[in-house]
């Protein structure tokens, strides 16, 4: 068929897709767009966090638990340190340790999906048995003993989390992993003598790929809201400033019983938007790099009766 016969933006179709994906994502699923907007509002903090913070967090700039004012927009801590600042300063060393604990659940938990499930057999029994092990230690418990043991510090808070963590995600994936060897390119490429390294790396770590991708960003903020728990339990990095942290001193420093709302309120409500970003960002990614999931969601807009045989449909 020649060039003049098909039918104009057809041919251009699939190249858009690939390449705008997330814009086409964020145009279709508001959610999309409202978890990408506030995460990277979150990011970008983040990263000019040196020049956006309006006072030192080592700085006394007025009265302990200084109520709100123009010059402070939310009042001052326990030792009179900007609030604005210290928020500021949180959203730096809470971002990172999701981030980087994201990943080392992510890294952990994809190479044991994969290996388990591609191999089967007893790799398979063994590597799954060792992940019910951790899936069935309480999570929170044991992130206290190994804080305790290893001692109060941002890589080992990070460590912990991320060898905690990364148990769904090997069940997730070594169950796609499963799904993808039995189909019929990779049985032939495996016919044609493709070695493991090159099925693993062509033709199942690409299909699997989505899903990964997705758990990364829910990863985050599980990893964001652990970090927030310990370091509210004394076992944070005593020499950085997080949101948990944040709320530890507040709590321990009498804020309650002084009314001084504006030092527990704002980091909390910081924790809480960055899960819920994560959430609608990761649900969405998830739902678009893997179409065959959105069949799993019941569409309240999609769904309606159909009209009986023999019968119109203005007679429902």
């Amino acid at each position: 068929m020649s060039s003049a016969l098909r039918e104009p933006g057809l041919a251009d179709a699939p190249r858009r897709t690939r390449r705008g994906w997330l814009w086409e994502l964020i145009k279709e699923r508001p959610s999309a767009a409202v978890g990408a907007g506030m995460l990277s509002a979150f990011v970008i903090i983040a990263l000019l966090a040196p020049w956006l913070e309006p006072y030192g967090t080592r700085e006394q700039v007025g009265p302990v638990f200084g109520a709100p004012s123009p010059q402070h927009w939310l009042g001052l801590d326990d030792g009179g340190i900007d609030m604005v600042s210290l928020l500021i300063e949180g959203t730096r060393i809470s971002l990172a340790v999701g981030f980087a604990a994201a990943m080392v659940a992510a890294f952990i938990g994809g190479t044991v999906g994969i290996l388990a499930g591609y191999f089967g057999g007893n790799t398979d029994m063994v590597l799954m048995r060792i992940t019910d092990y951790f899936l069935v230690i309480p999570d929170v418990p044991l992130m206290i003993v190994v804080a305790a043991i290893w001692g109060p510090s941002l890589f080992h808070i990070i460590i912990v989390i991320g060898i905690l963590l990364w148990t769904g995600t090997a069940r997730i994936v070594r169950a796609q992993v499963k799904s993808v060897r039995e189909r019929t390119y990779v049985k032939r490429s495996r016919s044609l003598g493709a070695g493991h390294r090159r099925m693993i790396f062509q033709h199942v770590l690409p299909q699997v790929a989505p899903l990964l991708i997705a758990n990364i960003v829910l990863t985050i903020a599980v990893a964001i809201f652990d970090e927030t728990a310990l370091a509210f339990l004394g076992l944070g990095d005593p020499t950085n400033t997080s949101w948990g942290t944040i709320i530890e001193h507040a709590f321990l420093r009498t804020a309650v019983s002084r009314g001084a709302w504006w030092a527990i309120v704002p980091p909390g409500v910081c924790v809480a938007l960055v899960i819920m970003a994560c959430y609608l960002l990761g649900q969405a990614i998830e739902d678009a790099l893997n179409p065959r999931l959105k069949v799993s969601y019941l569409s309240v807009k999609g769904f309606r009766l159909r009209p009986l045989v023999g019968k119109g449909a203005d007679e429902l």
